[in-house]
């Protein structure tokens, strides 16, 4: 097979593609014939060692994917030969990969193997961020940071399914149709010096003294971070998803012991692998949220697993409106 292999932390200049001995599947596996990839940002971060997660090197980037199940190990129901399956393992940049039986799920009438490779790790992050961290509740005012990305336009999707009024903020105002289109009911400028007030506005309140923002889908953090903290209303939660704009916050823990704040981690695979009941969840409900809710990502560029480097560079440069899909 041919795989995009890491070959040393030194970043995007370190990948190139080789040739592989096929995977063999385990008991409890399959083996995925991958028609396409989704590029994530800690794909990114892997490069440099810099994401929680540090694989042993020489290593196969790619944490989602879609594809046709090609073979199956000892314990899975056979029937699922043939099947055309979107997926979460690591490894799939590459024509074949070896999956978990249990990380496939069918892929919706109406979708190509492009929109499904965008789905896994994007919808997963979003439903454990909004429905496992924060119960996110209808009515309720939540803020996208990195709105216009692989998770966070997904993040606007699912919060106005579930009835929140969802305020995205962007950096690129060109985007502010896209984030609309997603269901945005207010759209803002990351990068104003005055971001705060601004969701304050947006949110009608002004923090502890009135309403202000419930929930905050933060995987930017640096100075949206610190808006978020001044924008919140008491008993507001703050959702740690990632540091894609600086390094990790010094928190101000005056704010949230004034307004009495819950600032809470997001690890969805990481909950999964510590709880049953949430590995469960994403089994049973992640498919259905993709039938019936209109979740499905934008595409905003494909390019050949020859490419990735391009396709990384886009990512790195903020070039992105939803994902970026490799066709291997």
């Amino acid at each position: 097979m041919r795989a995009l292999v890491c070959t040393a932390l030194t970043g995007i200049d370190a990948l190139a593609v080789e040739d592989r001995p096929e995977p063999r599947p385990l008991p409890g596996q399959v083996i995925v014939a991958v028609a396409a990839a989704g590029l994530n940002f800690p794909d990114l971060l892997m490069t440099t060692g810099s994401y929680q997660h540090k694989p042993q090197l020489p290593f196969v980037p790619g944490m989602e994917g879609a594809g046709t199940i090609v073979a199956f190990g000892r314990g899975v129901d056979p029937t699922l030969l043939g099947a055309r399956v979107m997926f979460s393992a690591r490894g799939a940049f590459a024509t074949h990969v070896a999956v978990a039986a249990d990380e496939v799920s069918g892929i919706p009438a109406g979708w190509t193997f492009d929109d499904a490779a965008g789905f896994p790790v994007a919808a997963k992050t979003a439903f454990h961020a909004l429905v496992h961290r924060a119960a996110l509740q209808a009515g309720e005012t939540l803020v996208v940071h990195g709105a216009s990305g692989g998770v966070g336009h997904l993040a606007v999707k699912l919060g106005k399914a579930l009835g929140a009024t969802v305020i995205a903020t962007t950096g690129v105002p060109a985007k502010a149709a896209f984030l609309r289109a997603c269901g945005a009911d207010h759209v803002v400028d990351a990068t104003a010096p005055d971001l705060a007030d601004r969701l304050n506005a947006a949110a009608q309140g002004r923090g502890v003294e009135g309403r202000g923002v419930d929930v905050a889908f933060d995987p930017v953090g640096g100075a949206v971070f610190e808006a978020s903290l001044k924008a919140a209303r008491f008993g507001a939660r703050i959702l740690i998803v990632g540091f894609t704009a600086a390094q990790p916050n010094a928190v101000r823990t005056n704010y949230a012991l004034i307004k009495g704040l819950s600032i809470l981690g997001v690890r969805a695979g990481e909950a999964a692998r510590h709880d049953p009941r949430i590995a469960a969840s994403y089994r049973t409900e992640l498919p259905r949220i993709a039938e019936t809710l209109a979740l499905k990502p934008h595409v905003s560029a494909t390019w050949p697993l020859a490419d990735a480097r391009d396709a990384f560079r886009a990512l790195e440069r903020r070039d992105v409106t939803g994902k970026i899909i490799l066709i291997p």
